[in-house]
Formats: structure tokens, sequence, C-alpha cells
């Protein structure tokens, strides 16, 4: 056998050994993401004209990226919480309006996300759209950020109210002027949805769902938003009138991981 043959032959095995470790890594990797238990849904499935405008698929959000695990812009929930979801949809298109939701199911390595974001302080891209009054180092003493979150359990979701018919909303460009959330709907971030008195997200008092200084036409929206989610079983967040979890929860103590995607939901099933 020559230098050269044997050369070759080397090279061989070693590209060879090279190749399977990296296909077994590959493997381990697809092993790992784990799956949606076969009673979670996507929303779609149960009620396709529920308005889904997922806001951490995108950079149009408080850390301004797109957030860990949201792999494809659908709603995922627990079946429970979908179809309680579907009944108060269908009271809304009678009095011509449609849901819209902004989160769903929430993985943890999302909320990690969250919680690295808020802990690097000097990160305060979206300080003037979602938290202008808040200084970054009470986000935690606040509540605005946590290490778990009831997203994660699959019947919690952040939603609105939208007017038929509903108007496009125009899409956010990274590095656009921000507008304070809780300014006045003509100045703020535009969005199809009913004036809430405040955007999505926005981390301030004038968001809490009761607050006094949201009057007239406001507070309307957000009463009509509370009374029909909670006539069907959901249950307000006070400090955000855009979060509700649907009770009783199939899963009060389990936080999920899997990915926002569709391979979650078919591997599961």
């Amino acid at each position: 056998m020559t230098r050269l043959t044997r050369a070759v032959r080397g090279l061989v095995t070693a590209l060879a050994a090279l190749l399977a470790v990296t296909a077994s890594s590959a493997t381990a990797q697809a092993k790992s993401d784990p799956v949606a238990p076969k009673d979670f849904v996507a929303l779609s499935a149960v009620d396709p004209t529920i308005i889904q405008e997922m806001r951490y698929f995108t950079p149009h959000n408080f850390v301004g990226e797109r957030i860990d695990g949201y792999e494809q812009p659908i709603c995922i929930l627990t079946r429970p919480a979908a179809q309680a979801l579907h009944r108060a949809q269908l009271k809304l298109l009678r009095k011509g309006y449609t849901l819209k939701v902004y989160d769903c199911y929430r993985p943890q390595r999302a909320v990690n996300h969250f919680v690295r974001w808020a802990e690097d302080l000097d990160d305060q891209a979206m300080k003037r759209e979602f938290y202008p009054n808040v200084d970054k180092t009470r986000l935690f003493e606040d509540g605005y950020i946590a290490e778990k979150s009831g997203h994660s359990r699959g019947s919690t979701m952040d939603l609105t109210i939208v007017k038929l018919p509903a108007r496009p909303t125009r899409p956010y460009h990274p590095g656009q002027p921000l507008v304070p959330c809780y300014a006045p709907e003509g100045e703020r971030f535009p969005d199809n949805s009913v004036d809430m008195g405040t955007g999505f997200d926005c981390f301030d008092t004038l968001a809490h769902t009761l607050d006094p200084r949201i009057q007239g036409e406001q507070r309307a929206n957000r009463l009509l938003l509370k009374s029909t989610l909670e006539d069907l079983g959901f249950v307000n967040l006070a400090e955000e009138w855009w979060h509700f979890t649907y009770q009783p929860e199939p899963y009060p103590d389990t936080y999920f991981d899997f990915p926002v995607s569709w391979k979650s939901l078919i591997s599961g099933q």
C-alpha cells in the first residue's frame, strides 16, 4: 500500500468518524425537544376566525427581538381553554367584534429569555414604548418579569377585541421611533384593536384592568372583554387588562417547554 493510499484511507476514515459524530449530535438534538401533550391544540383548529398576532414571534415586544421557543406564529392552548375561547368568540361575533390573541402557550425557554433580558440593565432598546416610567432594576420586584409564567401551563392567553370588519395592523419596523404605550390611541403604535387605554404589554399601572383613570369608551371596552371571558370560566389578572387564564386548568402545576410550532403538536399526537 503506498503512502498516498494510506493517507487517503486515513482521511476517509477520519471524515466518516466526523460525519458519524455530527449525525449522532443532530439526532440527539432533534430528540431533545419535548413535545406537547395530546390535549394541547392549535387555536386555529378549534376556531379559525380568531385573529392571531403572535407578538413574541416578532421583534415588536419589550425585548426587541424574536423570543426563544417561538418557532412559528401560532397560538397553542390546552383544548378546554381553546374551546372556551371559541365560545367567547361566538358571543362577540354576534356583537360585531372578534377576539385577537397576542400570546398563548409560552415555553419555559421563552420565560428564561425574558429573565436574561431583565437582568441585562444595559439593554433598554424598547424602554420608550413598553416601560417608559419603570426603572429596569425594578422589573422583578414590581412583578413585570418572573422566573415562572402561567402561560407555560397552557391555559393562559393575552388577547384583545377588534371591531369588525378588522383593519390590518401596520407592520412594525425595527429602529422606528417609539411612542409610550399609554399615549393616546392616535399617537401610540397603531393596533386594529378597540381602544383599551394602553397598548399590549404596557408596563404601567394604567394597564391595570380597573385603573380608575381609565374611563369612558376605554373602560367599556375593557369591561366587555372581561365580562365576556369571565362568564365562560376565565380569570383576569388585575394588573394586565389583556391577561386571562381558563379555569380549572388541566395542568395547574406543570410548566412546559416544548417549542411553539406545528411540529410540537404533530409529534405529540
